[in-house]
């Protein structure tokens, strides 16, 4: 049968209300992280009294909130006292070093995420409602937040994809980043191979902040910036090895085939492009995380999707690729996509 049939599931009129309500769960995350509720939580002693002076609050509300955040799995709550859970430790707590609580920042955006309160305009559009090409708006600002924020989420999906890309190399080789973000892609490429030299490319303000991390990871003397848009600069190869970590799309398909001929052109015969992907399966509606990344793009770009694995294989083909293999990340919504110039 296809997936989600009605003649699978069972009658569930709650269903109704639970997504009705759902923003309810986004808010009380949000606004444990902005109350730095986590920390105190992990500090002790944990009773709603103690924690209400931790974070400035009213008892009252913090008592309503940590019930809510047990009852939806997030706290634990034992003989009247809330305490983590070993995600919540790991994940939420600041002082943890898996914290990824910075990510609410990113994801929280105001601006990124007003486009779902008009999202049946959206839908009869076919199109963002935000002005212009939408996030990927030229110098948008909110490239600069998600490449400061949203590392946490992205670094454990850095060093698989470097094991795929290199495949083992160790000699020199020359690296394009595109839309490097937070830079943690190319910078794991250099980390894995000492002789790699890596090329960010993004807005400047963006690159700013990769060059941070480069420097923070020891491989600064091998990072190099180029400022600018993908679709206008000169790639300036040849290059060994090109990266397009979760950038593709944002676009249609034939902005990105336009855009992968253009990366063909940059590399060495027989170098590799690599995308990170949220890649659904054929259907369109599993696995639920790469799936559903598609209405955040209706929401946000002009025409970008979620592209399953046989349309991102046809892109690269018809770009000029050869050996287009897929390589889903594990414990991850991620794939890479790899194609062989």
């Amino acid at each position: 049968m296809q997936a989600g049939s009605s003649a699978e599931q069972p009658l569930n009129p709650g269903i109704v209300f639970e997504m009705l309500n759902a923003h309810q769960r986004t808010d009380a995350l949000k606004a444990a992280i902005d109350l730095d509720l986590f920390r105190a939580v992990g500090e002790g002693p944990g009773d709603a009294a103690s924690l209400a002076r931790q974070c400035s609050s009213s008892e009252r509300g913090i008592r309503i909130l940590c019930d809510f955040l047990v009852i939806n799995g997030v706290l634990a709550k034992e003989d009247g006292h809330y305490k983590h859970t070993a995600s919540s430790a790991a994940f939420l707590d600041p002082r943890s070093p898996a914290c990824l609580a910075s990510i609410a920042q990113f994801l929280g955006n105001q601006a990124m995420n007003e486009p779902f309160s008009q999202l049946a305009e959206v839908v009869r559009k076919g199109r963002t409602t935000l002005q212009g090409d939408g996030s990927v708006e030229p110098e948008n600002p909110i490239w600069v937040q998600f490449a400061e924020t949203m590392a946490p989420m992205m670094a454990p999906m850095a060093a698989p994809l470097g094991a795929v890309v290199l495949n083992g190399h160790e000699g020199p080789m020359r690296v394009l980043d595109i839309a490097a973000g937070h830079g943690l892609f190319g910078i794991e490429i250099a980390k894995q191979n000492p002789r790699a030299h890596v090329t960010g490319l993004d807005w400047a303000p963006v690159l700013r902040v990769a060059l941070k991390n480069a420097e923070k990871a020891g491989v600064k003397a091998r990072y190099d910036m180029l400022p600018g848009s993908a679709f206008e600069v000169d790639f300036k190869g040849p290059y060994d090895a090109v990266l397009l970590t979760n950038f593709l799309h944002h676009f249609d398909k034939e902005t990105c085939i336009g855009l992968l001929k253009k990366v063909r052109a940059a590399l060495k015969a027989g170098g590799r492009a690599a995308t990170l992907e949220f890649v659904p399966n054929e259907d369109r509606v599993s696995p639920p995380m790469p799936a559903a990344f598609a209405l955040i793009m209706l929401a946000s770009t002009v025409a970008g999707d979620a592209y399953p694995f046989s349309e991102l294989s046809a892109m690269y083909q018809e770009a000029g690729f050869k050996g287009v293999t897929a390589h889903p990340i594990p414990k991850s919504p991620h794939t890479v996509v790899l194609g062989t110039a």
